[in-house]
């Protein structure tokens, strides 16, 4: 079965929401998925241009004075259609590429200290990413139109599933580094 590209559905349920440029989808995506899921300009705009060719998206340009063209694209009935079908697919598993995990493994090859740092680094790049997931949770559950809006109890669970992993993320990194400390340190405890 060939390999499906996802970009395609990001964008899809993007200007299902509400139409969009290029630049608009990528800022939404940024704001409201990009704890799971990532894209970039690269992904995007090859992907746009196949999206209209295929009929699930319509582009129109706006003429804005002092300023470029602009580009908006809105999803179409077809793309529709296409999005509800992929959301009714199972998932696919797929497989993680952790560069973290892939450095600790041959971390051997460089001095402590560094892997304790940049442990230390990714630790307090959770721990801030946790604190952001909280704050958004707080504002979405105090939103009275958001929580009366169909897709809350979805929305909801994907900050949840950010908050649940950032805070395992934190854990872990805690505990990886106690574990490197007391293993240097001699101890048997390891």
């Amino acid at each position: 079965m060939p390999k499906i590209n996802k970009t395609r559905y990001a964008i899809l349920g993007v200007l299902n929401i509400a139409p969009g440029s290029g630049y608009d989808i990528k800022k939404n995506c940024d704001r409201g998925i990009s704890y799971f899921w990532n894209e970039n300009f690269g992904h995007i705009y090859p992907v746009l241009k196949q999206m209209e060719k295929d009929g699930v998206i319509q582009k129109s340009v706006e003429q804005n004075e002092g300023r470029p063209p602009r580009n908006v694209y809105s999803i179409t009935q077809k793309g529709k259609d296409e999005l509800v079908d992929w959301l009714m697919r199972p998932i696919e598993p797929t497989p993680q590429r952790l560069e973290l995990m892939l450095k600790l493994t041959f971390a051997k090859m460089v001095p402590v200290e560094y892997t304790l740092q940049e442990l230390e680094r990714v630790r307090e790049r959770h721990s801030k990413s946790l604190e952001c997931f909280r704050k958004v949770e707080e504002e979405y559950s105090n939103n009275k139109k958001a929580r009366e809006d169909k897709g809350y109890p979805y929305w909801l669970s994907t900050i949840r599933y950010g908050i649940y992993d950032a805070e395992f993320r934190v854990r872990w990194c805690e505990e990886t580094i106690e574990r490197i400390r007391a293993y240097n340190a001699g101890s048997e405890d390891v």
